[in-house]
């Protein structure tokens, strides 16, 4: 087993020396063609019918060839070496992009195992360094395929390079004859057929190695014009022939001029290319059109030349602009923290940010494509460091969500058992300390939160629904009592008018009547109780009578008190009152917090606390003015 650094060195390696073709792999955004060189050679004398000498041209590199067709997405390494395995049977000249592009996807994916694995082992407690990536018997496999195609390319290429030889050996032969035919010149009309044929054979004959095509050309060049500079023959059979080739390479002209009109820059070289060629196998012009004409086409040769350079270029400056885009997008998303996420609510207002990052990369074009890969794998890393986090965080909260269910669910019994209770005051009690412990438990499952609140909800509900309705009898009674001191304020008016001989005495009686009365609705309260106190003034002045006169304690006749000690039972009565006052308040405050954040706006119940709190804070005012009056006298 190798060290992780030598199981990567050793992957690295295996990709280098796996290229299964010797030609170079020049990127299509990297291809940035000179423009054709052209030297027209020098004119020879002629002294029949002269061959027009042909121009060098040094063949501009060719865009890579487009990307596979391959689909790869989501295949695991079987179905790739399967897929290697498939490619090994063809043609070795077909399927070089292929390979290059199944063995970069099985790699990434073994590349992404390994660090898994290396994780897991660290994760361990393990030293970095005494990590040992496992053998892998499908990257075995893959190997021992690279291996094969290695061979058969390495064949093909042998072969190739042979044939080129070959021909290289047949060419040189083919110049050699015309040579020797042009080096006889009592024969040379005799010779013109085969001097033909050996054209003809010539251009037939295939390829050559590279470094000697333009050197054999020139030779070609120079042995057949030299052999149309000693050729007599009729005149007008070479017109004729001059005149044909002028022909076509003004129609050659032509077609190079039309290609700056091309709006695809690559095929418009490409198709200048073929042309190029073309001139080549076209034989020569008369001698003082030569020039003249090989000008006119290397001019739109060199402006079809300057567009496709200028347009790799511009491609290289986007490509440039799509890397600094993604770096940054990289960036951004590496800087996303996890570790401070503790809700759901958390984790996925971070996951919109991260998914607004992946929509950005989607909108981007493509960098280089040796960029372009390293940015993807860096994004990819990341996006899915996040989403790994992210599961572990919801899977750990599974339990916690579970408690929490059972927490709120005996909540609910506990609600449900006491909801039809008749003792108001601790049943309030219990269900304020219940909405506090609610509150103090965390989240459930989604698909149960609603139901599982909805049920304690509807005991409260209830619950606070059936005081509700106690209320409304206790309204009814404090109506009774406001029509009772209606009658002792008529009564209180007719004894004071009539000042009978006891008028004073049934004044008495009437203030004990009514201190004996309950309350009365708090609207009517401030209203009643001036108009008696009024009365009541009336009474002491006009009957002459003595003693406090607005006392609320106890009713006349259960004891005799001084007027001091009678404003002190006042005064005590009214802190008592307002203490358990200021305790009501505070207890509906407490419920009406608790049913604002879980009550939808517009509750009967949540009006009805409303009006309730409000009542107490003007019956609490109330009491703090008439403790204040009372201290003043």
């Amino acid at each position: 087993m190798m060290e992780p650094r030598e199981q990567s060195e050793s992957m690295n390696n295996l990709e280098k020396d796996q290229v299964l073709s010797t030609e170079p792999q020049n990127e299509a955004q990297e291809v940035v063609s000179e423009e054709v060189k052209v030297e027209e050679a020098a004119p020879v004398q002629e002294t029949t019918a002269p061959q027009e000498p042909k121009a060098e041209e040094p063949q501009a590199e060719e865009p890579a060839a487009p990307a596979p067709k391959l689909d790869l997405a989501g295949k695991s390494k079987t179905e790739l070496v399967e897929l290697m395995r498939e490619a090994a049977t063809r043609p070795i000249e077909e399927v070089k992009d292929d390979v290059q592009a199944i063995k970069a996807a099985f790699f990434a994916l073994r590349r992404e195992e390994i660090a898994k694995e290396k994780e897991e082992f660290l994760a361990n407690g393990n030293e970095e360094s005494d990590f040992t990536a496992k053998e892998d018997d499908e990257e075995n496999n893959l190997k021992e395929l690279l291996n094969v195609l290695k061979e058969r390319r390495t064949e093909f290429n042998a072969a190739q390079e042979a044939n080129r030889e070959a021909n290289l050996e047949k060419k040189r032969q083919i110049i050699a004859l015309i040579n020797e035919i042009a080096n006889d010149p009592d024969n040379i009309n005799r010779q013109f057929n085969r001097v033909k044929q050996l054209q003809q054979e010539f251009k037939d004959t295939g390829e050559v190695p590279a470094t000697a095509d333009t050197e054999v050309w020139k030779e070609f060049q120079r042995a057949t014009e030299r052999f149309y500079d000693v050729l007599k023959m009729n005149k007008e059979l070479r017109d004729y022939d001059f005149k044909k080739n002028l022909e076509l390479k003004q129609q050659l002209c032509e077609d190079a001029e039309a290609l700056d009109e091309e709006s695809d820059v690559v095929a418009a070289f490409r198709k200048l290319q073929e042309m190029h060629n073309e001139w080549r196998e076209i034989g020569p012009v008369a001698k003082e059109l030569r020039e003249e004409l090989w000008a006119r086409f290397k001019a739109a040769s060199s402006a079809i030349n300057k567009k496709y350079q200028a347009f790799f270029e511009d491609r290289k400056s986007k490509e440039k602009e799509n890397a600094d885009a993604k770096t940054e997008l990289c960036e951004k998303i590496e800087q996303i923290k996890t570790d401070d996420l503790k809700t759901y609510a958390q984790w996925d207002e971070v996951t919109k940010q991260i998914i607004a990052l992946q929509e950005d990369w989607k909108k981007l074009g493509y960098a280089s494509r040796k960029a372009n890969a390293a940015l993807f794998a860096r994004f990819r890393k990341s996006c899915d460091e996040f989403f790994g986090k992210k599961a572990e965080f919801f899977k750990s909260m599974k339990e916690e969500l579970t408690s929490n269910l059972a927490k709120k669910i005996d909540l609910c019994e506990r609600a449900e058992a006491l909801m039809d209770s008749t003792d108001w005051k601790e049943a309030t009690d219990k269900f304020v300390e219940m909405q506090k412990e609610w509150k103090t438990i965390g989240p459930v499952v989604k698909k149960q939160s609603d139901a599982v609140w909805k049920r304690f909800i509807a005991a409260c509900d209830h619950f606070f629904e059936q005081k509700k309705k106690q209320n409304v009898n206790v309204h009814a009674v404090e109506h009774e009592n406001l029509k009772a001191k209606k009658e002792v304020i008529a009564t209180l008016k007719s004894t004071i008018e009539e000042a009978g001989e006891n008028a004073a005495q049934s004044v008495r009686d009437l203030m004990d009547r009514w201190q004996n009365i309950g309350h009365v609705p708090f609207k009517e309260k401030d209203k009643i109780y001036a108009q008696y106190r009024e009365l009541i003034d009336k009474a002491f002045e006009t009957l002459n009578m003595r003693g406090p006169r607005y006392s609320d304690s106890a009713p006349r006749g259960s004891g005799r008190q001084s007027g001091n000690d009678r404003g002190l039972s006042e005064r005590d009565r009214l802190v008592r009152t307002y203490e358990q006052r200021m305790s009501e308040l505070k207890t509906f405050e407490n419920n009406m917090g608790f049913l604002t954040a879980n009550t939808k706006s517009g509750n009967s119940l949540v009006q009805e606390m409303e009006r309730r709190i409000a009542r107490l804070k003007e019956e609490i005012a109330d009491l703090e003015k008439r403790i204040k009056d009372l201290d003043n006298e």
